[in-house]
């Protein structure tokens, strides 16, 4: 019961983080003024939508958590040695943002020991909440709350994959997930952060990706897995620090598909 009161006051928190960070991002979403680009090399933008949510996030969990640390994808690492560590991500999906379509979310995780122990994506423009605790997760969406659960897909002839983009495979990583991609029923890109929570949700089967970063991943691995989901790197270890990440609704399409990606 005391796990459960604790991870109720977390949902609680990360509630008014999400808010908190809507109310930056809302008022700029298909009204953007200026997109700037992070990496000399390639095209990884952000936006003051970006940098004003995490902003505001980080104000509440200093206010709130003062020993906590944070890492954040615009601000940067705070008391990374610290017990429990909030992990934000205020737009996951900004390419999708830069051009107005609803597949973005904002991401809040919180590690525990250096493992994720629950996490959150909010879409304030769809209305939806996915969260999880590792144990359960729910959406919420309209003030009703559904409990998510996976659905079960042993074959990956069967399987629903999504992705992020081609793009975000190296040259050495592509052929892969090409070679799991050709055996699934169907691929779709351009999912982000929506590709895991409809997983959990049960609408599709697999999400494939590479490149990650803690803050792309982490918040949601307690979602999938609360769903009775399976998130591991491509040779199954661990997926919270980022990388290359398979997440499975079914965790006997996930053996098989973790042979193909090794193989």
């Amino acid at each position: 019961m005391a796990d459960m009161l604790a991870s109720d006051q977390l949902k609680f928190f990360c509630e008014a983080l999400a808010k908190a960070a809507s109310d930056e991002i809302l008022p700029r979403f298909r009204n953007l003024v200026r997109v700037d680009n992070k990496d000399e090399n390639a095209f990884d933008p952000v936006t003051e939508a970006d940098r004003a949510a995490e902003a505001a996030m980080r104000r509440l969990i200093a206010e709130r958590f003062p020993e906590d640390g944070i890492d954040g994808e615009e601000h940067g690492l705070e008391r990374g040695d610290a017990e429990a560590v909030w992990i934000l991500d205020p737009i996951d999906g900004t390419r999708g943002f830069i051009v107005g379509l609803p597949t973005w979310g904002v991401l809040i995780g919180r590690m525990e020991g250096g493992r994720p122990r629950i996490g959150m994506m909010h879409q304030p423009f769809v209305g939806e909440t996915f969260f999880g605790d590792c144990e359960t997760a729910v959406l919420t969406r309209a003030g009703i709350e559904t409990p998510l659960r996976t659905r079960p897909c042993p074959d990956l002839a069967d399987a629903a994959l999504l992705s992020t983009g081609p793009d975000f495979f190296s040259d050495e990583e592509r052929p892969a997930f090409e070679a799991v991609s050709r055996e699934a029923k169907l691929t779709r890109f351009g999912t982000d952060c929506y590709g895991y929570c409809v997983l959990a949700a049960g609408q599709a089967d697999l999400v494939v990706e590479a490149g990650l970063k803690i803050q792309d991943i982490a918040p949601l691995i307690p979602i999938v897995e609360g769903a009775g989901g399976v998130v591991t790197d491509w040779s199954g270890g661990p997926a919270g620090s980022g990388g290359q990440v398979v997440a499975s609704g079914d965790p006997r399409l996930h053996e098989q598909v973790l042979k193909k990606l090794s193989g």
